[in-house]
């Protein structure tokens, strides 16, 4: 009985080792330049801003 609780022990230290060496500290910090994508932005669409208001009242009211 004594030997089972000397195997577990033994058990017990090697998963701590094994959790502190896979756990045991943190991961580098991520810089805030790191964490942002920059994308160029798109090109204005000419048929957005290509309303003339004298136009429909040519097209409509001659």
């Amino acid at each position: 009985m004594r030997e089972s609780r000397e195997n577990e022990a033994t058990d017990k230290d090697t998963a701590a080792a094994a959790r502190h060496a896979r756990f045991g500290r943190l991961p580098e910090p991520v810089r805030a330049e790191d964490m942002v994508e920059e994308r160029p932005a798109t090109a204005p669409d000419p048929a957005r801003h290509a309303y003339d208001p004298d136009e429909w009242m040519v097209r409509y009211c001659l």
